[in-house]
C-alpha cells in the first residue's frame, strides 16, 4: 500500500480542532461562570485564558521551528533533557494522558447526548458511563479500520467526525 503525504487544509485544521479544542470548551464555561459570579468577568477570564493559550501555541511554533524533527512532543523533550526523559513522556501519554483524555471526551459527549432525555435532572450514572463505553468501543474500530485504508479515507473519516 502506497502512503501519499499530501494533506489538505480541511484536514490540518480538523486534526489541530480535535486534538487541541476537545470537548473542554462544552464543559468549561459553565464552571468559570459559576466561579466568577459574573458574565463580565467570565469574559475577561476567557480573554485572559485565551492570550495565555495563544503564547503556549507560539512558545510550541517556536520549538517547531528550532528543533525541526518528526515526533512533536517526544522530539523537542528527548532533544532538551535526554533520552529518559523523552521515553518517561512517551509512555505517560501512552498510559495516563491519551486514555484519560479520550475518557472525558466520551463522558463530555455521552453527557450532552443523554441530556435532552432527562430535561429535569443530570442523567444517570450508569448511563452515561455505558452509553461512553458504548462510544469509545465504537470508535476504535473505525480509526482503525480508517487507518489500514488510505490516506484520503482516513482524513474523510477524521473530518466527518469532527464535524
Amino acid at each position: 500500500m502506497l502512503w501519499s503525504c499530501s494533506l489538505l487544509y480541511l484536514n490540518v485544521c480538523s486534526s489541530i480542532q480535535g486534538n487541541i479544542i476537545g470537548s473542554g470548551i462544552f464543559i468549561s464555561p459553565k464552571g468559570v461562570l459559576e466561579h466568577s459570579g459574573s458574565v463580565g468577568l467570565a469574559l475577561i477570564v476567557w480573554v485572559l485564558g485565551g492570550g495565555v493559550s495563544a503564547l503556549g501555541s507560539m512558545c510550541y511554533a517556536e520549538l517547531g521551528v528550532t528543533i525541526p524533527k518528526s515526533g512533536g512532543d517526544y522530539s523537542y523533550v528527548t532533544e532538551i533533557f535526554g533520552g529518559l526523559t523523552g521515553f518517561l513522556l512517551l509512555w505517560s501519554a501512552v498510559l495516563i494522558m491519551y486514555p484519560t483524555s479520550l475518557a472525558v471526551i466520551t463522558l463530555t459527549f455521552s453527557n450532552y447526548v443523554l441530556q435532552p432525555v432527562f430535561p429535569d435532572c443530570i442523567p444517570p450514572y450508569d448511563a452515561t458511563r455505558t452509553l461512553s463505553l458504548v462510544c469509545l468501543c465504537e470508535y476504535d474500530p473505525v480509526i482503525i479500520m480508517s487507518k489500514s485504508g488510505t490516506v484520503k479515507e482516513h482524513d474523510a473519516a477524521q473530518v466527518f467526525f469532527l464535524y
